[in-house]
């Protein structure tokens, strides 16, 4: 019951993020726990045979791990001129307020005081973007290899402000979750591989686009029916072994 409590609340958090730009699905595995070994198999039965299988009785389970998958999520058309999607492999790299490097799918990117792309909670995009003061707003491109121009005046060409850098890893599953949309290396992750969008197995990147959920809400809803009718069926065999033990002391009486 446990276990499963662990799995509606696992398929609540996709829910309640199914509009949550960038976000990816978690998933909960399960594994076995001990089994309490009545007869091993193989054990002799008579001088020439064997018994081929045992008597074994497990004793539930519980969560092995929780990962995320990364597949990819719908890409929306937005018009805004700062929003853009990895379509493809890859994460941009922030910096978060201690210092270190923050990894993130959710391209919903601002122009702070400064002229820096920023994201939503303020953290700067790397490497650093800084916007010239007075360009024009509608003439902000970002490429799909990644490179950022603008025009200072409206006759003028564009000029080439900033490249963009994505970020891939071995093992993307390995990130750690930290809220806001960001996740950071462990050392199950391996270190971050930078490039060129659309370059080196990078994803392409996607202006004026973002990348929604990819959670499936129809997927969740059938997951969320049968992990309550588990945690239903669960319930009720603890009831009836109590009610089998309770006929069982009775029987002294």
């Amino acid at each position: 019951m446990t276990g499963q409590q662990y799995n509606i609340d696992t398929i609540s958090n996709n829910l309640s993020n199914v509009n949550t730009t960038g976000f990816k699905q978690n998933r909960v595995d399960f594994e076995d726990l001990l089994y309490q070994t009545t007869r091993t198999a193989g054990t002799p039965a008579t001088e020439l045979t064997v018994t081929p299988v045992g008597v074994q009785v497990g004793h539930g389970v519980k969560v092995a791990a929780t990962q995320k998958m990364y597949t990819q999520g719908a890409l929306q058309n937005t018009g805004n001129i700062s929003d853009l999607a990895i379509e493809g492999e890859g994460f941009m790299r922030v910096m978060l307020i201690d210092g270190t490097y923050g990894y993130t799918r959710d391209g919903s990117l601002k122009i702070d005081s400064n002229g820096q792309l920023v994201t939503s909670q303020g953290y700067r995009l790397m490497p650093d973007v800084v916007l010239p003061e007075g360009f024009v707003r509608e003439s902000l491109t970002i490429s799909q290899d990644g490179r950022i121009t603008v025009k200072i005046d409206r006759n003028d060409d564009p000029i080439q402000v900033g490249q963009m850098q994505l970020f891939r890893f071995v093992n993307p599953a390995g990130l750690n979750a930290i809220g806001e949309n960001l996740l950071k290396v462990t050392n199950a992750s391996g270190d971050p591989i930078g490039g060129r969008p659309g370059f080196d197995g990078m994803g392409s990147v996607q202006h004026k686009f973002l990348e929604m959920s990819n959670v499936s809400v129809v997927q969740e809803m059938v997951n969320m029916i049968v992990a309550q009718r588990a945690y239903e069926l669960n319930s009720k065999a603890i009831q009836t072994s109590d009610s089998m033990l309770q006929i069982a002391n009775n029987l002294k009486r």
